[in-house]
């Protein structure tokens, strides 16, 4: 019974983690901590890093917490959900970094129904390069009407 509670910590936390970059997007990148996702949108650097990717970093210290929280108290549940948001964090970079922007040059021939609906979608978001007005921040679940032709 413990490795179904596991699995299902670790699938519902890699689903949340969607809300929550979705959350995190609309509402603190485009919204506080703007001045962090700008150089998202707009490229006024020259640097592989971007600014915007503190909130990478950021996650990636929370999911951290939960891998010391499992250690160090025994908190069971801190490494499934650790896992969670970890996976979901190699989910994002694999999808956004490396497909849609091409950080690295790798998947540039994915063509099937999903890799459109989501470069669509994310195309849709990049053509507001202002704060407001945007639209599609979800990542990884976007829209349906983005999969249509």
């Amino acid at each position: 019974m413990d490795a179904l509670y596991w699995i299902l910590i670790f699938l519902s936390t890699y689903c949340f983690m969607e809300f929550m970059a979705w959350f995190t997007h609309k509402y603190i990148m485009h919204g506080a901590l703007w001045s962090l996702h700008k150089d998202h949108h707009h490229k006024d650097h020259d640097s592989w890093f971007e600014r915007n990717d503190a909130f990478f970093i950021f996650y990636a210290v929370v999911s951290m917490g939960f891998f010391l929280l499992w250690k160090y108290t025994h908190f069971w549940q801190g490494l499934p959900i650790g896992l969670g948001i970890f996976a979901y964090g190699l989910s994002y970079f694999l999808v956004h970094d490396i497909f849609i922007h091409q950080r690295f040059k790798l998947f540039r021939n994915a063509n099937n129904w999903y890799a459109r609906g989501v470069r669509r979608a994310h195309k849709i978001h990049h053509k507001h390069l202002e704060k407001g007005d945007g639209e599609c921040f979800g990542m990884l679940f976007v829209p349906f009407k983005y999969f249509k032709k």
